[in-house]
Formats: C-alpha cells, sequence, structure tokens
C-alpha cells in the first residue's frame, strides 16, 4: 500500500450495504442453480424454502468460495466494490492472502451460522473488526 496515512476504516452503513448487496448477488445465483425445480413448484414459498435448506451445503460452499476469491483476487467483493470500500492485511495494510482470506470466509460462515454474533463483534473494537476479520487479520476500510 503506497499511502497508510489516508487510509480510514469504512462505516458500518457501507460494511451493511455492502452485505446486502453480496447476499443478493448469492441469492440470484442460487435461484439460477435450483431454478428448474423453483419452476416446478409453482412459486409457493415455504417449496422454495424447502428447495433452498435442501442446497445447504452448496449454499456455504458458494458463499466460501465467493468471499475468498473476491477479497483475495479483488481486496472486495461485489458489494464492497459498488460502496467503495476494501479488505486489507491488518499488520501490512497491503493485499490479503489467500490463506488470510480463506480463514476469513471460514469466520464469515461461522458468524452467519451462530446467528450473525461475529459481525456484531466490530461495535466492541476499535479497528470496527469483525469476528471473521479478527481470524482472517483483515480490516475494512474506504477504497
Amino acid at each position: 500500500m503506497s499511502n497508510i496515512d489516508n487510509l480510514e476504516l469504512a462505516s458500518t452503513k457501507n460494511r451493511i450495504r455492502a452485505f446486502i448487496i453480496d447476499d443478493l448477488a448469492v441469492t440470484f445465483v442460487i435461484m439460477l442453480m435450483l431454478w428448474d425445480q423453483i419452476s416446478v413448484s409453482g412459486g409457493d414459498f415455504t417449496t422454495i424454502l424447502l428447495l433452498i435448506n435442501g442446497a445447504f451445503i452448496q449454499v456455504v460452499i458458494l458463499k466460501f468460495i465467493y468471499q475468498t476469491f473476491f477479497i483475495w483476487y479483488y481486496g472486495a467483493t461485489l458489494g464492497k466494490l459498488v460502496v467503495k470500500i476494501r479488505v486489507i492485511d491488518f499488520d501490512s495494510f497491503g493485499r490479503v492472502s489467500l490463506t488470510n482470506a480463506l480463514l476469513r470466509s471460514s469466520g464469515r460462515i461461522l458468524s452467519e451460522m451462530a446467528f450473525y454474533i461475529g459481525f456484531f463483534v466490530a461495535f466492541y473494537t476499535e479497528s470496527k473488526q469483525t469476528f471473521h476479520d479478527k481470524i482472517g487479520k483483515t480490516l475494512v476500510v474506504n477504497a
């Protein structure tokens, strides 16, 4: 990173916006994956929820790959790119390594499975780090 003096932590509002965009993107892909089965269901909401629950493992794998790849390769997911925030290495303020991106994605999945409690950790740390940021040794800053 060329100029660490200009780093500013991303706002909670932008992080929430990015989260929503990312979840919508993943949901869209899941809907595409299950479209044949969904169209047969006639659009019944309960049936659609059962189909998605039946694809739980695939959903977790998709989220894991999505988060890992985008954070490692681009330093941001699609949602983060849209709201102009990015993820950097906590120690070097540079690009996130593949290992740390894998760890961060794993921590994020665990946080989601534990009723998003890991996300609330950000409210109690000076650096606004969530559980998955702590695990992956990352910071989320303005781009």
